[in-house]
């Protein structure tokens, strides 16, 4: 049997809003509603659903940087007690990367944040894994707009890794970038899986790319799971 990996237990996520006027009606609404997922380590999970349907919140719950309500476990530990193990890429990947630093620098700035190794072991392991997002090493001599958007998010991808999580988390990861730029991204998806033995949680509303990529599937509307899919 698999082993479980990250799990959402009844989790909600409510924000007030105010009716117009000083003296208006304080109404609590939901962005999630008694959410609960289950994914499992080595596992690419999909979330989908209609811009607005609270896939991000959900993503920032499980990152520890949204309240919410319910219990998230990680490897079994409650969440706040174990997030270094959980890593994000973003939409758009030139706004993730500081466009005045060469991307060598970019690259090590995680390990040297985490205090990960001696110089000469943080240049190799850039090395290492500019090859293994399909970037050779001469590219940590440049600066970000020099990249294309699918080489950007090579890097943002990189730089998660750098750090061996068990669990990435892709939030619209393909939806700034061209057709053939995102196919190319999701087959580097399916190859660091399937090396690295990586847990993945794939966030897009592009069903189609969630089916081609995901093991499983679990379809959001107004805050709410209203399907799975195998």
């Amino acid at each position: 049997m698999k082993e479980s990996l990250l799990s959402i237990r009844d989790v909600s996520n409510v924000y007030t809003d105010r009716k117009i006027g000083p003296f208006g009606r304080i109404e609590k609404k939901h962005v999630l509603n008694k959410i609960n997922l289950e994914i499992q380590k080595g596992e690419i999970f999909g979330l989908t659903g209609k811009s607005g349907c609270g896939k991000t919140t959900l993503a920032r719950c499980i990152l520890g940087i949204a309240d919410y309500e319910g219990e998230i476990l990680f490897c079994g530990e409650k969440l706040k007690n174990k997030t270094d193990g959980i890593q994000m890429i973003f939409q758009d990947p030139g706004a993730s990367l500081n466009p005045v630093k060469k991307i060598g620098w970019l690259m090590k700035e995680p390990l040297h944040i985490h205090k990960t190794g001696a110089p000469k072991e943080r240049s190799r392991e850039v090395d290492e894994m500019l090859l293994r997002v399909g970037l050779d090493p001469s590219y940590k001599s440049r600066h970000v707009h020099e990249l294309s958007g699918g080489q950007k998010q090579r890097v943002c991808i990189g730089r998660a890794l750098i750090l061996k999580p068990q669990l990435l988390i892709a939030d619209e990861a393909i939806s700034s970038l061209d057709v053939s730029a995102g196919a190319q991204i999701l087959n580097l998806f399916k190859e660091l899986h399937k090396n690295l033995k990586l847990g993945i949680l794939f966030i897009s509303h592009n069903k189609a790319a969630v089916e081609y990529l995901c093991d499983k599937i679990a379809v959001m509307d107004k805050g709410k799971i209203i399907s799975y899919l195998e």
